[in-house]
């Protein structure tokens, strides 16, 4: 299986000129870039690279749930699919701590996804205090995890494990420790599931990730919005 390499560009980067310069960079690439909502239509063409959105919302229209509301500040499935959006990324852990997103919203924004034909990447992982408790303790988190998000739904999708102490924080996940776990999700998931690692990866750790079989490509962070390490990054998988 080819190695899925997908840059998540968060709440960055913060002018239309920045955004521009990192679309260069990874435009002829065989990647997939999550920029924030307001760049999904500014990019240039992109050559190979190809598009896909932070997060959306679980409904497609208003009229799906008649007086509750127009859905203020929402963004479709079916606006993203308009824009020539390929992927999204759903139940990313920022988004479950800042935003409240419950295993419920997940699990419908996954059903609305797979429904509009987009592909999903559904974001798992536990906090630090679950891994202190050992092995056993991440395992029954994450199957907990699948079983709820992934409840009823029978469309493909990528997961990507995404321990959370291991976001934004430099301290990535030993990469012998991620493939225990990757190894552990596709135990319990649809048969070629593609499972990717994510959390603090960067052009020196992601080879390391990469060389493992089981582990079928990664979700990059903040490193993906630094031009000199996005280089560094693409140099070293085309290397691979």
């Amino acid at each position: 299986m080819k190695k899925i390499i997908a840059f998540n560009w968060k709440m960055n980067p913060a002018s239309n000129k920045e955004v521009k310069k990192l679309f260069k960079i990874v435009s002829n690439s065989d990647t997939i870039v999550f920029p924030p909502f307001v760049y999904l239509n500014t990019q240039p063409k992109l050559k190979k690279a190809r598009l896909g959105a932070q997060n959306l919302f679980w409904e497609n229209s208003p009229r799906q749930l008649a007086g509750r509301g127009a859905f203020t500040g929402e963004i479709s499935a079916l606006m993203l699919k308009n824009m020539g959006v390929k992927y999204v990324i759903i139940g990313h852990s920022e988004r479950r701590k800042w935003q409240q997103e419950t295993d419920w919203t997940i699990n419908k924004k996954v059903k609305t996804a797979l429904k509009a034909g987009l592909k999903i990447i559904l974001c798992v992982g536990e906090n630090y205090q679950i891994r202190k408790k050992g092995i056993k303790a991440v395992k029954s988190f994450i199957r907990a995890q699948l079983q709820k998000d992934l409840k009823k739904v029978n469309g493909p999708l990528i997961v990507a494990y995404e321990p959370i102490w291991a976001i934004g924080s430099g301290n990535f996940c030993k990469p012998k420790d991620a493939l225990e776990i990757i190894k552990f999700i596709k135990e319990i998931i649809k048969p070629k599931t593609p499972v990717l690692y994510g959390g603090s990866v960067n052009s020196r750790n992601i080879l390391d990730f990469l060389k493992y079989e089981e582990i079928d490509g990664v979700l990059v962070g903040g490193a993906s919005v630094d031009k000199k390490e996005l280089k560094l990054i693409l140099k070293n998988i085309y290397a691979y």
